[in-house]
């Protein structure tokens, strides 16, 4: 059985690939807009931003989702310094969920108050959250992939807790249908408890080092 060549090279492939897909995921977030602005009349811009408000709102969102779960992505990857087979399928993984949310996005906003829409939304941010968790999950347990010091740079409950908040707004949205997806509004927390745990062990990693 031969074993997987692994070079900096293709760690850069896997990386910049990643970053590509994210970028056109963020793109084709707006092209709905777009299309519609070409129909637009100048002395009828309110009207038309009232008329495309869900398309808006979706997008805003959905940006903040992906800005979010690139970040994640991108501070997840400062610490691996080699790639395995079974990050790089986590990680298409992933980026199938990421792809897929421009869709979920302009599902939402032309089908807004069908909670099947809702649910196919946030359940893809869902999968998204899931998946992440598992690539960090992977890093850690394999020490083939980051070094040993790296390792308490990565806080896997930070990844966990963004799944929790998603999972919770996924429930009360179909639980309690009239918050709709402000329930992903959960995030906003859970970003700050994220970022103050991910504080603490950069402030505890010189300690452990010395």
């Amino acid at each position: 059985m031969s074993r997987m060549l692994r070079t900096q090279r293709g760690l850069d492939r896997l990386v910049n690939f990643s970053d590509a897909t994210v970028a056109i995921a963020i793109t084709l977030l707006l092209l709905p807009l777009v299309d519609a602005a070409s129909d637009a009349r100048a002395d009828r811009v309110g009207e038309f931003l009232a008329e495309h408000q869900g398309t808006l709102i979706a997008f805003f969102v959905s940006f903040a989702v992906i800005a979010r779960m690139w970040t994640m992505h991108h501070r997840l990857f400062e610490v691996v310094h080699a790639y395995s087979p079974r990050l790089m399928r986590v990680n298409l993984i992933w980026l199938a969920s990421i792809a897929f949310l421009p869709f979920a996005s302009n599902m939402l906003a032309a089908a807004g108050q069908n909670p099947a829409a809702r649910a196919l939304y946030i359940g893809t941010i869902a999968v998204a959250s899931l998946t992440f968790a598992l690539m960090e999950g992977v890093v850690i347990r394999d020490s083939s992939l980051r070094s040993d010091a790296d390792r308490d740079l990565l806080t896997p409950t930070n990844s966990w807790l963004t799944f929790a908040a998603v999972l919770l707004a996924l429930i009360l949205t179909l639980s309690v249908p009239v918050g709709g997806v402000w329930w992903l509004l959960l995030l906003v927390p859970a970003g700050w408890v994220s970022d103050f745990l991910e504080r603490r062990a950069r402030t505890r990693q010189p300690k452990s080092a010395g």
